[in-house]
């Protein structure tokens, strides 16, 4: 399963060589996953694995429960530290080593701080005003503050919190908050003003004037423990800056895509990407990430400082224009700096949000379009500009962003002609990307026998390929071999070809601590609205035509489902690791009518929105 069991962590199999679905039928037992000494965090272990289908398997001296075929994928409680596992077969022993990692810190007893919890950790940057928190984890009881410059700030014991699990979580339903030990913990908090002097709260640090129009560097932070008359110090590891807001860096998108986020890391949602060329001002800094004026994150080396001195980014807009090209209409919006955007869609609009943009538009010129009814604008708030299309039917069928100079060209495709006429076939003028995931040295999940999910990926793929082309549709594949194609490469091939629609072919897989036995059945992702009407449909239609459990449609951030050219889903069309599914899956009458099946939803979906 491309991106979620990237973003579950899972990593299965890297260390078998090629297998084939014969093993299923030898004698021998064979325990696919994990390998001996695998070292986890979670709290379960699943393992899978095959034998004859005659007798029985026991681990630990119990039998455990297999398919008809004699797969198996039990799932164990494992406690910390060393857990032994052996499974026996009639002669055949396989003994496997798990170790489970605790989670937990362990809080010192002595005088010293925990390695690394001293925070912030890194180089950060504030406005005046804002707060600046500090945290540590030493022995409980212990008095615990920091001294910057004149001020020591005191840091206090923090009550319990729970702790929130990933949010890929919800995957294997196991996503309740877990209350988590702070002991040890201690966390404070202060701000600091620009305001002829320094104010840190209500303390004035004697002797610092300091202008206005200047930012401040504070240096490091210094940790300081006391405990029993005794004393330790420690320098943090990142500096306190604090901006002016008179003299703030302007940054410049030079990524063709800029990656925006809620905050300072990859765990952070994504929000709308930055189309390069868009500037705003620098309002914060937590290590390589920027903080823009538009509240969006971004890294650095998505962009460029432009010179000091550059005005912050504001934008008058007036005039909006349009030009009709054969497949798509694009809107012209002219501005006097690339400024920020954000998209939302609507089940029949889409709406542009400009931001550092004041609005003086008093003429727009929209003619008669297949499929915008009408543009209507509004100033949200001062420095937000928003533009509403009002759409002639709810299916949206992909957009892109760009700036020409300093003019933002927003392009709307049309919907796809559907050729007609008796003798037509019901896909002709349609294309479709096909994307068979994984290949070469990705292989994806593995099944009880070894046999790799990136193989059935692509026997499945050409399968559907073949239906489609059938009923009169030109399809793009993004690979028909076993050959490795990155995320970014597929996503460029969509974003370059602009099928119709993109289907992401992959079947599934769980973390350490899913229950394999129970976990089956399709699952659907989407990431655009512009998907979801045909992620819902794809999904009812498989299940419903196949006779399959249902896992879930689920909105997923994911490499395959982010495309805005195109409505794009990714489909889990079972699990690799499940016994029973195992057995349809690698079947090839049942590859042959799940094929068939895809096609036809295809079909019928698009006979329903055209």
């Amino acid at each position: 399963m491309l991106g979620v069991k990237q973003l579950l962590g899972l990593v299965i199999l890297g260390f078998l060589a090629t297998p084939s679905i014969a093993l299923a039928n030898e004698q021998s037992l064979k325990v696919a996953y994990p390998p001996t000494n695998h070292k986890t965090s979670a709290d379960r272990i699943f393992f899978i694995g095959t034998a004859s289908s005659a007798g029985q398997v026991l681990v630990n001296g119990k039998p455990i429960k297999r398919s008809k075929a004699g797969h198996f994928a039990p799932s164990f409680p494992l406690q910390l530290g060393d857990n032994l596992f052996n499974f026996r077969y009639q002669n055949q022993e396989v003994q496997i080593k798990v170790t489970r990692i605790s989670t937990q810190v362990q809080v010192p007893q002595g005088l010293t701080f925990v390695k690394d919890s001293l925070t912030p950790s890194l180089d950060i940057a504030r406005l005046p005003g804002e707060l600046i928190c500090f945290s540590a984890i030493a022995s409980p009881k212990a008095t615990v503050s920091v001294k910057l410059g004149s001020q020591t700030v005191a840091l206090s014991p923090q009550p319990q919190q729970a702790q929130l699990p990933a949010s890929n979580a919800v995957l294997t339903g196991r996503n309740q908050p877990i209350p988590q030990s702070s002991v040890g913990r201690y966390e404070g908090c202060t701000t600091a003003q620009l305001q002829g002097s320094l104010l840190y709260g209500n303390n004035v640090i004697t002797g610092a004037v300091i202008p206005s129009d200047e930012e401040v560097d504070l240096g490091k932070p210094e940790f300081q423990l006391t405990q029993n008359g005794k004393t330790v110090t420690q320098a943090g590891s990142g500096k306190i800056v604090i901006l002016s807001p008179a003299q703030l860096q302007v940054a410049e998108v030079t990524a063709e895509s800029g990656v925006a986020r809620t905050g300072p890391s990859t765990d952070y949602s994504r929000i709308t990407p930055l189309p390069r060329g868009v500037r705003a001002s620098v309002t914060g800094q937590e290590g390589e990430w920027l903080r823009l004026d538009y509240g969006g994150w971004i890294n650095i080396k998505e962009t460029r400082i432009l010179p000091v001195g550059t005005v912050p980014p504001r934008a008058i807009i007036r005039s909006v224009g349009y030009r009709k090209l054969p497949d798509r209409t694009e809107m012209v919006f002219p501005l006097q700096v690339a400024v920020p955007v954000a998209v939302q869609q609507g089940d029949r609009s889409f709406s542009l949000t400009l931001y550092n943009t004041t609005a003086q538009t008093d003429v727009i010129r929209l003619d008669d379009n297949p499929y915008i009814s009408r543009l209507d604008w509004q100033q949200v708030a001062p420095g937000l500009a928003q533009y509403t299309f009002n759409l002639k039917k709810d299916q949206q069928w992909g957009y892109k962003l760009r700036y020409e100079g300093t003019s933002l060209i927003l392009s709307l495709r049309n919907p796809p002609v559907m050729a007609v006429g008796k003798r037509r076939k019901p896909l002709s003028g349609i294309k479709i990307l096909l994307d068979p995931g994984h290949g070469g040295k990705e292989s994806g999940a593995s099944g009880p026998t070894g046999y790799l999910e990136k193989d059935v990926n692509l026997i499945v793929a050409k399968l559907v390929r073949s239906e489609l082309v059938k009923r009169g549709a030109t399809v793009v594949m993004t690979r028909d071999s076993d050959k490795e194609v990155s995320l970014v490469e597929r996503m460029a091939m969509i974003d370059s070809s602009e099928p119709a629609i993109s289907i992401s072919i992959h079947y599934n897989s769980l973390p350490d601590n899913g229950d394999l036995e129970k976990a089956q059945g399709v699952g659907t992702f989407w990431y655009n609205s512009q998907a979801h009407n045909l992620a819902v449909f794809m999904h009812n239609y498989i299940v419903k035509q196949r006779g399959r459990k249902s896992y879930g449609v689920f909105w997923n951030n994911l490499a395959l489902t982010r495309p805005t050219a195109a409505p794009s889903v990714l489909l889990e069309l079972g699990f690799m690791t499940n016994p029973e599914e195992f057995e349809w899956i690698t079947n090839p009458q049942e590859q042959k009518k799940l094929a068939t099946a895809i096609a036809q939803g295809i079909t019928e979906w698009f006979e329903r929105v055209r």
